[in-house]
């Protein structure tokens, strides 16, 4: 059993949009939660999904993670209660989406987010793992993320092309290794969105695990209408209808991810 830092920061990344980063945040979340596991989640997307997801409406996000980031907020200031006990979120707006230019003279740039998730505020909050739902891009506030986080979590739609596109977010983690975080390490690549009765999706499902091996975790996500009905309703699927096979999956990404890092009794 690895040594776990605690709080675990986990940063869900993809440089491609629509392939589940903020779902499989919010629902992987949801899924620690219901085994006694609490989660932090860090919205750096300035899209905000994750925030509106988990019910924080825009009116209501008073201190964001861009006060965070550019202002220097004092995290205590920013952090907010979700309706899910064990789920703490860090919202964000759009006025993220400044925040490449504003913080460009910042000799710190890259380190800004390891500070803050890493510093005495967080780390005195007891919470077990913390996810950043980053946004559809390796921009600045990607690179924050790889540079804050433990370790990369990467969702994988099953469509033609998916393994093309992972190559320059690899290069990405390579270099964040080789100049700000040498103990980045991969999470696992999570096969999203797919449909078992599709010919293609099998097919890149077979690429995916032949090219990467055990990188690719056993859990796959299906397409199901349940995971796609339940932001709207501002919950995670897992609370909307636990019993899809939505829900099942990401119980089963938790169980996995739990048993790498805590000694569970039978």
């Amino acid at each position: 059993m690895p040594e776990f830092p605690k709080p675990r920061i986990v940063a869900i990344a993809n440089q491609k949009g629509g392939v589940g980063k903020t779902t499989t945040t919010i629902n992987l979340a949801a899924a620690l939660e219901k085994r006694g596991f609490s989660s932090l989640i860090v919205d750096i997307d300035p899209q905000g999904n994750a925030s509106t997801g988990l019910g924080v409406h825009v009116e209501a996000r008073r201190k964001t993670t861009y006060d965070l980031l550019v202002d220097g907020a004092d995290p205590s200031d920013v952090l907010m209660s979700t309706d899910i006990p064990g789920i703490l979120i860090a919202p964000a707006t759009t006025d993220l989406s400044s925040a490449d230019i504003e913080l460009f003279a910042n000799e710190r740039r890259s380190f800004l987010l390891r500070d803050i998730l890493r510093g005495p505020v967080i780390s005195g909050l007891e919470i077990d793992y913390i996810l950043i739902d980053c946004p559809p891009s390796l921009n600045l506030l990607t690179v924050n993320a790889m540079v804050a986080a433990h370790s990369i979590l990467i969702p994988l739609q099953s469509e033609f092309f998916a393994l093309e596109g992972l190559s320059q977010l690899m290069l990405t983690i390579r270099e964040v290794r080789q100049t700000a975080n040498p103990d980045l390490r991969i999470e696992g690549v999570l096969l999203t969105m797919h449909d078992q009765r599709n010919r293609l999706a099998q097919q890149v499902e077979a690429d995916a695990r032949e090219t990467l091996g055990d990188m690719v975790f056993k859990t796959v996500v299906p397409r199901n209408v349940r995971v796609s009905e339940a932001p709207s309703h501002a919950v995670p699927v897992i609370d909307y209808d636990p019993t899809s096979k939505g829900s099942m999956a990401y119980k089963s990404l938790a169980e996995e991810i739990i048993a790498r890092y805590h000694k569970i009794d039978a």
